[in-house]
């Protein structure tokens, strides 16, 4: 079994992966477990568990991701943040999950708490970049390091160009893969694959994906992602929009496609946002392993 997620693209096929956040009631955490439970049983090369906005979930996130390495079959993901911590700070964090087992890391820069699109500040005795944030890790251990990569650009980078040049330059400090930002467009993820491609680097980049179950996950993923939903699409999800069961069968359906054509151009693999929830997750994976099964696509 891989031990670290750069490991897992040795297999020499798309790698497949879920994203959990620290729940904060007894009856979310009871939830969270229960989704990882099912999960477990899909055999996903990793998981990641996120971090909140300031550092707010770090203890949390540290301790799931420690249980998950624990007690149970998973490869685990920390996400860390530079926001809200002194570099003595992030050095004692990566010494902790050092010291628990846990080499897979996301490094982010994190958003400003309370507010994601508010003006980020860095800590008087931090970093300001996620790129500075590999670099410690780099220095720190033996860590298999991931990023994350913007198909329509960072909300803070001025231009495409300037958040392709920011993305390189994780890359070259060591970053080990990245991970997207939810989009549901097959031609934005590939723009910026061959942007990153065309600027001589080589570093996969895994696709996040998250089913559209519900009118409001459009809402949040435009939070999430920067970016407007797509207006094709969200013209197709207002026609339905007073029956919530067709809402979620098209978000199932057109998450099914989008996998199943990335996959066919070669994408390194699918990462899915699930809200700590499990069943819409296992229905795209069911029909992905039914078109394989058969040979055939859904799309």
């Amino acid at each position: 079994m891989a031990r670290t997620v750069r490991d897992c693209f040795k297999a020499g096929r798309p790698t497949f992966s879920f994203e959990f956040f620290p729940p904060k009631t007894p009856e979310d955490e009871r939830l969270l477990w229960t989704t990882i439970r099912e999960l477990e049983s899909l055999h996903p090369d990793f998981v990641s568990v996120t971090y909140g906005a300031g550092g707010a979930t770090r203890d949390h996130t540290i301790q799931i991701t420690e249980r998950i390495a624990s007690d149970t079959t998973l490869l685990p993901v920390a996400h860390l943040t530079a926001v809200g911590h002194s570099i003595a700070e992030i050095r004692a964090i990566v010494g902790r999950l050092a010291d628990a087992g846990i080499s897979n890391v996301l490094a982010l820069r994190g958003d400003p708490p309370g507010n994601p699109l508010g003006e980020w500040v860095s800590h008087p005795e931090g970093l300001s970049y996620a790129g500075e944030l590999v670099s410690l890790l780099r220095a720190h251990g033996d860590f298999t390091v991931g990023v994350a990569a913007f198909p329509y650009k960072h909300p803070r980078s001025t231009t495409v160009e300037q958040d392709t040049d920011y993305f390189i330059d994780k890359c070259r400090r060591g970053a080990d893969y990245a991970i997207t930002q939810m989009f549901f467009e097959p031609e934005v993820y590939l723009r910026l694959r061959d942007r990153v491609a065309a600027a001589g680097c080589d570093v996969p980049i895994i696709a996040g994906l998250m089913p559209v179950t519900n009118m409001g996950t459009i809402q949040r993923s435009e939070q999430f992602s920067g970016a407007p939903f797509p207006a094709e699409l969200g013209a197709r999800f207002a026609e339905i929009a007073h029956d919530p069961k067709a809402v979620r069968e098209l978000g199932i359906e057109e998450t099914s496609k989008l996998a199943r054509r990335l996959i066919d151009e070669g994408v390194p693999g699918i990462h899915f946002y699930t809200l700590n929830r499990s069943r819409a997750t296992r229905e795209v994976w069911a029909n992905l392993t039914s078109a394989a099964l058969t040979g055939g696509s859904t799309g």
